[in-house]
């Protein structure tokens, strides 16, 4: 009953606000109040117009009303800002004036939208789209309230304008033969294309590019025009290459590349000059400067007495900021007045390179969201050298400290909701280039590193356990192209040390075997490769996926085992642990309407112990739940399959971990008010064992249980999305728990209540 009066109340609240908070009182005789899109409609009579053009025209038209729920089409209902505009006056004082000055929101009005400019627009889009026959039309709706009204638009489409026959310049120069070449090669420019005047000038800027990169730096893409005939056939364009009449002799000249002098200064700007002859470059040092002398010929890409490219230029300048030790970073290119015997031009280049100050001292506090849904605040202090060794070598040394606590917690977990500790120091050193094998062949475009890293960490999860970590890694980090990078850790050896218990997770631990092994302490020699691949495949899709495989022991047991050790080997004294493991990730985001977007991920892990270890250690298993994973669920109250722990014992939940992992998410992300965004969501997952473990029924991988054992949830989120910064808070819905709850049907959770999560994180969860 309770609950029943305040909705009540809170609806007659909401009705008196808006009965007598006005939303035109301030408007002039004629203004009209701008309420959103009634309609944009497409009227298309036996042809489809294209969808970037629709984009476009969606663009066109996308003026925002008043607190837009849903650019252009919806408004709120309750449009604050503007009812403070028209119900507080503007010179108010105290709490009114401060509610003004913050929140106030001048009305948008039809005639600012200017709807016959908006369908200018679309006309103008259209035929430089081809479609000629086509255009637009708009009506002004007004509701019930005169002084507000809606727009509609309507597009009436006709077929669109194809190319005809093309012809070329027919120059008979290396110039003109080379812009021939390119046009019958392109792609766009052939009979039947649809007529696009953005698509054209793609293709002289296509042309452009190639001729600059091949000696013809001084040409530009004005010089080449079109000549068009849409009087010969209807609706058809005749199309012809001719090159500009004012074309300067520079542009039809190729270059080569003659001399490169680079100068390098210190972060002071003085010093005396020094002058070394490279195979790439003349290379002035303004000593004292710490800088090795092979670090910025090694960068420069262009050479001299080859082919001049204006890419080399940008992959030289490309390469040395990447390098992250200089502050400023110019070339200048300078055409001579002498020419080769051969007649082409010759251009110098000057590199010019101011050295940053090399030490930087950071500190940092922050927000810290896990994957285990622990959040909390944290505090980091680094300091970093960006030129250790005159080549571009980081050495860096963090101190980080965090405070955290769990959220999610519903049900017979909220016991699990406890504070904790986690600080640690990381030591890192990065050379800017592969310390590797010639086999891996990275791309020369990027740079490519080489990092060694040693770290300690102590964590603490009060009531439970306290534990620390030692890891030293070597890491190799390059890309092959613009969209793989690839990531290999030939070594990394981590010893992790239970340095204390209490006595109910002793208690725990003795009534679990699994959970023992994966806790106790063990040293974990490791190797392991990362594959990422991140590209638009469309303008409006855009995927990413993450695969990694690792593996840890098998040749530290191999080595022991070709001295002649048996049983379970050991490393100074302690076991160490020997898996296998591999996991993959795909995220496919797709954008929609405006900026609204569907994001989807599919996740698949596993993970195998073996030889050495009967089970892998507790960091490395898997588990589903919290703020980035089912998010109905808190973290680790999923699987392993049907398994259920004991709702008498709060804490069991540390044994809900597994070595198969299947996740599924899909998220629908809109915009709401200026940087609040929501979303909608559904998760579906969970964890298996793929052995039997008696501790834990129904835990057991089985694929004639796998969609019945599928946990299955949805929810509603709101984000506070600054871009640098994303502040995230979600509820989540429990559909369906794959385990007894002692209610058939799909629908199984025991209550609504005990079916909601509310998680809050930093940034998205995918």
């Amino acid at each position: 009953m309770k609950i029943r009066h305040i909705q009540i109340l809170l609806a007659a609240a909401l009705a008196l606000m808006a009965a007598s908070c006005s939303t035109t009182k301030k408007l002039g005789e004629n203004d009209v109040l701008y309420t959103g899109v009634k309609h944009l409609k497409y009227h298309e009579e036996g042809t489809k117009l294209d969808a970037g053009v629709k984009d476009d025209i969606f663009t066109a038209i996308n003026v925002r009303p008043n607190n837009p729920l849903y650019s252009p089409y919806y408004r709120t209902p309750f449009p604050i800002g503007l009812m403070i505009y028209n119900n507080i006056d503007e010179d108010a004082k105290g709490f009114k004036g401060w509610l003004y000055k913050h929140f106030a929101a001048k009305p948008v009005l039809i005639k600012r939208v200017n709807p016959q400019t908006r369908v200018d627009m679309i006309n103008t889009i259209l035929r430089n789209n081809g479609y000629f026959t086509s255009s637009a039309d708009y009506a002004i709706i007004p509701k019930s309230n005169p002084k507000k009204a809606k727009i509609s638009y309507d597009v009436y489409v006709n077929p669109p304008y194809t190319i005809g026959n093309v012809q070329y310049t027919g120059g008979k120069d290396p110039l003109m033969m080379m812009v021939d070449s390119l046009a019958r090669e392109n792609r766009y420019l052939k009979t039947g294309s649809r007529y696009c005047l953005d698509s054209l000038s793609a293709v002289r800027i296509d042309i452009t590019n190639y001729v600059r990169n091949h000696g013809y730096y001084f040409f530009r893409p004005e010089y080449i025009q079109y000549l068009a005939d849409s009087v010969q056939d209807k609706g058809i364009i005749h199309m012809r290459l001719v090159e500009s009449g004012d074309i300067p002799n520079n542009a039809r000249m190729r270059y080569v590349t003659n001399d490169i002098v680079a100068t390098v200064v210190n972060d002071d700007g003085v010093g005396e000059p020094d002058t070394i002859e490279t195979d790439r470059c003349t290379l002035i040092k303004y000593e004292p400067v710490h800088i090795k002398d092979h670090v910025i010929p090694n960068s420069i890409r262009a050479r001299k007495g080859r082919q001049f490219r204006v890419n080399s230029i940008d992959r030289t300048q490309a390469a040395l900021s990447r390098l992250g030790i200089f502050s400023m970073v110019d070339i200048q290119v300078n055409a001579l007045d002498s020419v080769t015997p051969d007649g082409e031009g010759l251009l110098d280049l000057a590199i010019n390179c101011q050295l940053d100050k090399p030490w930087e001292v950071t500190f940092e506090m922050h927000g810290t969201s896990k994957s285990n849904s622990y959040i909390g605040p944290g505090v980091e202090i680094g300091a970093s050298h960006k030129n250790a060794f005159g080549a571009g070598e980081k050495f860096s040394v963090d101190i980080y400290g965090d405070y955290e606590w769990q959220t999610g917690g519903s049900g017979n977990y909220k016991g699990a909701d406890f504070n904790s500790y986690e600080f640690g120091i990381e030591s890192k050193l990065e050379f800017p280039r592969l310390l590797a094998p010639k086999f891996l062949y990275p791309s020369r475009r990027y740079t490519n590193w080489t990092r060694f890293s040693l770290s300690a960490d102590l964590m603490n999860r009060p009531g439970f356990f306290k534990m620390s970590q030692l890891s030293f890694a070597a890491t190799w980090e390059w890309h092959a192209d613009r969209y793989s990078s690839h990531v290999l850790t030939p070594f990394k050896l981590t010893y992790n040390r239970l340095l204390s218990k209490t006595d109910k997770f002793e208690e725990l631990m003795r009534n679990n075997e699994a959970l023992e092994q994966s806790f106790s302490s063990t040293f974990i020699p490791k190797i392991e490769y990362t594959y990422t691949f991140d590209r638009d495949i469309t303008y409006r899709d855009h995927i990413t996926f993450v695969g990694s495989v690792s593996e840890a022991g098998n040749i530290a047991s191999g080595l022991w085992s070709l001295f002649g050790a048996k049983g379970t080997k050991q490393l100074l004294g302690t076991p160490f642990s020997q898996f296998v493991k591999g996991q993959g990730q795909v995220v496919w985001t797709r954008q929609l309407v405006g900026s609204s977007a569907l994001a989807t991920r599919l996740f698949l892990g596993i993970g195998h112990a073996y030889g050495n270890s009967s089970e892998m250690p507790y960091r490395e298993q898997f588990y589903v739940g919290g703020s980035n994973s089912v998010r109905a669920f808190a973290v680790r109250t999923l699987g392993p399959g049907s398994y259920f722990p004991d709702s008498t014992y709060s804490y069991s939940y540390y044994d809900q971990t597994g070595t198969f992992k299947f996740e599924a998410n899909a998220e629908y992300r809109f915009p709401i008010l200026g940087y609040f965004k929501g979303a909608v969501f559904l998760d579906a997952g969970n964890i298996w064992l793929l052995e039997n473990d008696e501790n834990r029924p129904g835990g057991q991988l089985k694929m004639k249980n796998f969609f019945k054992e599928l946990a299955v949830g949805t929810g509603v989120g709101l984000r506070f999305d600054m871009q640098m910064l994303v502040v995230r808070a979600d509820l989540g819905i429990g559909i369906h728990a794959p385990y007894d709850t002692g209610k058939s049907g799909y629908f199984n959770l025991p209550s609504f209540k005990k079916a909601l999560a509310f998680h809050l994180a930093i940034g998205y969860p995918f």
